[in-house]
C-alpha cells in the first residue's frame, strides 16, 4: 500500500509539473504574438549589432525568444536572413543613424562573415556612419569591423592577427589501443576524411590541398582588410608574420585600428554622432529587435512586391546530409525532397533558389536529393546559392542548377566517397575477452560483421560498390556542368577548393550573397515584381518541446561539461555515424583559426 501511495504522488506531481509547464509555454506565446506587433525605433537611433556564437542561415522559430528557461531561449540567434535584411532595411530608415559593431565572438565560417561584411559596406553607401568598438578582436571580427568608418579597441585590449591555421586531430592511435582497425573504401586521392583512422599525421595531399585552400581564403582575406584599411597587403601579411601586433598601441600604430578608448568614451563619440545630450541614453535598438520593428520594410531586398502572385522559393537545406526528415539544423533528405517537390508543383512559384550549406554526408541521401534538383530544373529555374560550405554532399545536390553562386571563401567540390567499416575483432577478443560463432547460409551472408576483418573478396567487393558510386557522383556533375566526366574526375578526387578557387575550373558560375542568387532567379524567370516564400517550415516549439527538445537539452549539457573539448566528442561520434553508410562528405570539420 505505501508503494501504491507513493506512485500515485509521484503521477500527481508530474501532472502538476506538465501543466505548470504547458500554462509557461501558452502565456509564453501569447505575450510573444502580442510583441510581435513590431518593436519602435526612436529618431536618431543606433543599430546595435554585436554577435556571440554561430549564425544560423534562419532565425529560429521560436516564440519564446527572450524569455530563458528550460535552455529555449534563442534570443541571441538571429539568422544570417534576417541580418542582412535588417541591414539593408536599416540603409533607408530615416530613424537609423547607424551603426554600432560591439565585442562579437562569430564561430561561423568565413562566408557567412563575408555576407555581413558586404552588407555593412553597401550600408555605408547611405551615408551613414559604423563604429567599431572590442576589448578582444578576434580575426573574424576584425575582418567584419574593418570595414567601420572608426575601428576602435580598448586601451589594455587583445588584437590578435596572426594568420591562418587549420588543424586535424588524429584518431588511429586510439584506435589502435582500443584494438579497432578502420577498414577504409574510397575513392579520390584527395578525399581525406578517413585520414584520421588511418594515419597520424596529413598525407601529402592532404598537405597539398589545404595549403591551397587555406592560402587563398588568407589571401582573400588580407586583400580586402587592404582595401577598407588603405594598407598593402604585403604590409599586412608582414604584421602577421612577425606577429608585429601585439598590444592595442601596435595595432594603432601599424593603421589597423583608429584609436584606443574605452567603453565610455565610445558612448560619447555615438551621443555626439546622434545628437544626443551628455549623459543622456543613447536612442539604439538591438538587432534581434530591428527584426521586429515596424520600421519601413518597402526597400527590403527580401520582399520586392508583397502583393505580387509571382513568388521565387528559397529552400534552406543547411546541415549534415542524412536521410529522414531531419530538422532546422541538418538536412534529411526526405524533408527537403518534399521542399522541392512543392516549389516544383506551385504554380505561383516561378523560380528556386536552393541555399546550400553543407559538408555533405549520406551519398545515398545526396542521390535523393539531386534528383528532385534535376526534375525541378526540367519545371522552372533553380539557383544555387552557397553559403560556407557546400561539399561534397553539399556540391551534389548542387551541381544539377541552372547557375550556381559562391562567396570567393566558400568551401566546395570535395568530389569524391567513401565507407568505413570498423574491424573491432581484436577489442572483442583481446581486450573484453568476448568471441563470436554462428552459421550461414552464403558466403557473403555475414558482411558488414564488424566482429572480424574483411577478407579480400569482401573488401573487393565493397570498393566496387564505393567505385560506382564515385561514377555516378562525376556523372552528376559532368552533366549539371557540362563538362566531361574526365574532367571533373581530373578535379575531383576528394579535393576541397574555394569559391574563389572553384569558379576558376568552372564548379561555380558566379561569385555573389544569396541576394544575387535571388536576383538571376528573378531574371531567368523574367520577373519585375515577386514575392519570396521559405521552405521548409521551421519547426515550431511544440516540435522542439519533443524529442528534439530532449536532444537539445543533452547537447548543451555535455557542451557545458566539455567545455572546448566539445569538439572532440563532436569528432568522434561523427566517425561512428560515417559508418553506417558510403559518405560523400568534406574530409573533417573544417575549422580556420
Amino acid at each position: 500500500m505505501k508503494q501504491f501511495f507513493k506512485y500515485v504522488l509521484a503521477t500527481i506531481v508530474g501532472l502538476v509539473f506538465t501543466s505548470i509547464i504547458i500554462v509557461i509555454i501558452g502565456i509564453a506565446i501569447i505575450a510573444s504574438a502580442s510583441s510581435d506587433k513590431g518593436s519602435h525605433v526612436d529618431a536618431n537611433s543606433v543599430l546595435h549589432i554585436s554577435f556571440n556564437g554561430t549564425i544560423p542561415e534562419r532565425t529560429p522559430n521560436n516564440p519564446l525568444s527572450g524569455l530563458p528557461f528550460l535552455g529555449l531561449d534563442d534570443n541571441k540567434d538571429v539568422g544570417l536572413n534576417d541580418i542582412l535584411a535588417d541591414i539593408k532595411k536599416a540603409k533607408t530608415d530615416n530613424n537609423i543613424k547607424g551603426i554600432f559593431l560591439d565585442e562579437s565572438y562569430i564561430e561561423s565560417q568565413q562566408a557567412t562573415v563575408e555576407e555581413i561584411r558586404n552588407a555593412l559596406i553597401d550600408f555605408k553607401k547611405s551615408g551613414k556612419f559604423i563604429i567599431a568598438y572590442a576589448e578582444v578582436y578576434t580575426q573574424s571580427f576584425y575582418y567584419l569591423a574593418s570595414v567601420a568608418d572608426k575601428v576602435y579597441i580598448n586601451p589594455k585590449g587583445i588584437f590578435e592577427f596572426k594568420g591562418f591555421s587549420s588543424q586535424i586531430t588524429f584518431l588511429k592511435g586510439a584506435l589502435d589501443k582500443l584494438g579497432i582497425e578502420a577498414q577504409i573504401i574510397k575513392v579520390g586521392t584527395y578525399k581525406s576524411a578517413v585520414e584520421p583512422l588511418f594515419l597520424t599525421k596529413m598525407s601529402d595531399a592532404n598537405r597539398l590541398q589545404v595549403t591551397s585552400y587555406l592560402g587563398s581564403l588568407y589571401d582573400h582575406f588580407l586583400t580586402n582588410i587592404g582595401k577598407s584599411r588603405n594598407i598593402s597587403k604585403d604590409s599586412l601579411f608582414n604584421y602577421a608574420n612577425n606577429l608585429a601586433i601585439q598590444f592595442p598601441e601596435d595595432a594603432l600604430k601599424y593603421k589597423l585600428v583608429d584609436g584606443l578608448k574605452y567603453k565610455d568614451e565610445i558612448l560619447d563619440e555615438l551621443r555626439a554622432r546622434t545628437g544626443t545630450e551628455k549623459k543622456a541614453t543613447i536612442p539604439s535598438i538591438e538587432l534581434k529587435d530591428y527584426t521586429k520593428s515596424d520600421a519601413d520594410k518597402a526597400d527590403d531586398s527580401n520582399d520586392k512586391n508583397s502583393s505580387s502572385k509571382n513568388r521565387i522559393a528559397i529552400i534552406y537545406a543547411s546541415g549534415e546530409i542524412n536521410g529522414g526528415d531531419g530538422d532546422d539544423n541538418t538536412i534529411g533528405s526526405e524533408r527537403i525532397s518534399k521542399a522541392l517537390r512543392k516549389a516544383r508543383l506551385d504554380s505561383k512559384v516561378k523560380a528556386v533558389v536552393l541555399r546550400v550549406n553543407s559538408p555533405g554526408g549520406s551519398s545515398l541521401a545526396s542521390d535523393v536529393i539531386w534528383r528532385e534538383v534535376m526534375l525541378t530544373k526540367k519545371e522552372k529555374p533553380i539557383i544555387v546559392s552557397m553559403g560556407d560550405l557546400a561539399a561534397s554532399g553539399g556540391y551534389y545536390i548542387s551541381c544539377a542548377a541552372d547557375s550556381i553562386f559562391a562567396e570567393p571563401n566558400t568551401i566546395t567540390g570535395s568530389i569524391g566517397i567513401f565507407a568505413i567499416l570498423p574491424n573491432m575483432q581484436k577489442l572483442f577478443n583481446d581486450k573484453l575477452g568476448i568471441t563470436f560463432d554462428g552459421v550461414t547460409t552464403g558466403k557473403y551472408a555475414d558482411l558488414g560483421d564488424i566482429s572480424k576483418p574483411l577478407s579480400p573478396d569482401e573488401r573487393a567487393i565493397l570498393q566496387n560498390q564505393v567505385n560506382h558510386g564515385y561514377d555516378d557522383f562525376t556523372k552528376a556533375v559532368a552533366a549539371g556542368r557540362h563538362k566531361t566526366q574526365a574532367y571533373i574526375n581530373s578535379i575531383g578526387q576528394g579535393r576541397v577548393w574555394t569559391g574563389e578557387q572553384a569558379i576558376k575550373i568552372g564548379l561555380v558560375d558566379r561569385l555573389g550573397n544569396i541576394n544575387d542568387a535571388v536576383a538571376s532567379a528573378a531574371k531567368m524567370a523574367k520577373l519585375s515584381e515577386y514575392k519570396l516564400v521559405e521552405y521548409p517550415e521551421q519547426k515550431s516549439i511544440l516540435d522542439k518541446f519533443g524529442s528534439s527538445f530532449n536532444v537539445e537539452m543533452k547537447t548543451r549539457a555535455i557542451k557545458s561539461e566539455l567545455g572546448d573539448n566539445y569538439k572532440y566528442y563532436e569528432e568522434i561520434k561523427g566517425v561512428t555515424q560515417m559508418m553506417r553508410t558510403p559518405q560523400t562528405r568534406l574530409p573533417y570539420d573544417i575549422v580556420i583559426n
